[in-house]
């Protein structure tokens, strides 16, 4: 019985083989570019997301609320883990979805590219109609 099941062990193996290489690539911490924040992308079911784990607010009061964001509702929200990166699919250099959210600015972004310009440089693009985009540049945390 164990002959039959170790070919079929060996064939799902080497298919998600190619999966677990594009998360390497995409899955982990990234410093971004504005108040020396930490942002973890990692999987959330079938698609990438992004938490907010650390910045310069967090760090000077671990309890800090979304008090810029443009809806009066959610700016009792913790920052800390805050998802601001949401619903990335592709792979295995670029990935798309959206929504996106940038906490030091409150405003959002309804679709955007992550783009892996090497290992550790990450191009985020976030926009908010197709000619109304910003890109932020995040480094891999080592």
């Amino acid at each position: 019985m164990s002959r039959l099941f170790a070919p079929l062990a060996l064939a799902a193996c080497a298919i998600a083989a190619p999966a677990l290489a594009q998360d390497a690539g995409l899955a982990g911490r990234w410093r971004t570019s504005a108040e020396n924040g930490v942002v973890a992308i990692e999987r959330c079911g079938e698609s990438f997301c992004g938490r907010l784990k650390d910045a310069a607010p967090l760090r000077a009061d671990p309890e800090q609320r979304d008090v810029r964001n443009r809806n009066a509702e959610l700016r009792s929200r913790k920052l800390k883990d805050l998802t601001v990166l949401a619903n990335f699919s592709g792979g295995p250099r670029s990935w798309s979805g959206g929504p996106l959210y940038d906490p030091e600015t409150g405003q959002g972004a309804s679709t955007g590219t992550l783009t892996l310009l090497d290992d550790d440089t990450l191009a985020v693009k976030g926009c908010i109609a197709p000619l109304l985009c910003r890109t932020q540049t995040w480094k891999r945390v080592r």
